[in-house]
């Protein structure tokens, strides 16, 4: 039977409706309001949203690939001790050669990383992790985009609308930057912020299963 559960919600304790089946109950270890859109999309709803906090600062060194498949693991294993069940954490990042643009700080950081991208191709990473009973399953997605030349004027526009706040790279994919991306091979939904087939797959091998599965 596909485990989607009737709604998700904040809090340590797993529904007991979860427990009553033979899936293990499903933490998404992330606040975004986008990648619990995208579960939604395969007919899946987290028991539970327990954002992970953890220091998201790069390593010296460390490369893009490497840096996000940490992130990744290092949201499920700060929730392991916290939550019970399968837990599903991600992390995105957004990188031109391979400097790594995370969420910019203000609308001048936006600019910048804008300015960086404008007429350019760039790579965006999303590594998803899912702990469960001790085991880590995990998976990377690559995504290269094109961006057209983007002028002062369209920089402007955009950052006017605040759609860049707390996105890497300062830009929403599935929003009005949508106009700025002229080619793209890969996942357009690990742009977003989770690669649907992967994660898909990931769920599948724990028997959690959406409707779209």
């Amino acid at each position: 039977m596909p485990n989607v559960a009737r709604g998700a919600r904040n809090g340590p304790e797993p529904r007991a409706a979860a427990a009553e089946t033979d899936t293990p109950a499903l933490i998404l270890g992330s606040a975004s309001p986008r990648r619990l859109e995208l579960l939604a999309q395969i007919g899946i709803v987290p028991d539970m949203i327990l954002p992970a906090e953890i220091d998201e600062t790069p390593r010296r060194g460390e490369s893009p690939r490497d840096y996000v498949r940490r992130m990744a693991r290092e949201k499920a294993a700060a929730l392991a001790g916290s939550a019970h069940g399968a837990i599903l954490c991600a992390d995105t990042a957004v990188v031109a050669g391979r400097r790594i643009l995370g969420k910019p700080l203000d609308d001048a950081e936006a600019r910048r990383f804008l300015q960086l991208l404008s007429g350019r191709r760039h790579r965006v990473l999303t590594s998803v992790a899912l702990a469960h009973e001790g085991r880590l399953r995990e998976r990377l997605v690559e995504t290269v985009i094109r961006f057209r030349p983007l002028t002062a004027a369209q920089i402007d526009a955009y950052l006017a609308t605040g759609e860049w706040q707390g996105k890497a790279g300062a830009y929403a994919i599935q929003g009005h930057a949508s106009a700025f991306a002229i080619w793209m091979q890969g996942s357009y939904s690990g742009v977003v912020g989770l690669p649907l087939a992967e994660t898909a797959s990931l769920l599948d091998a724990i028997g959690i299963q959406g409707k779209a599965t």
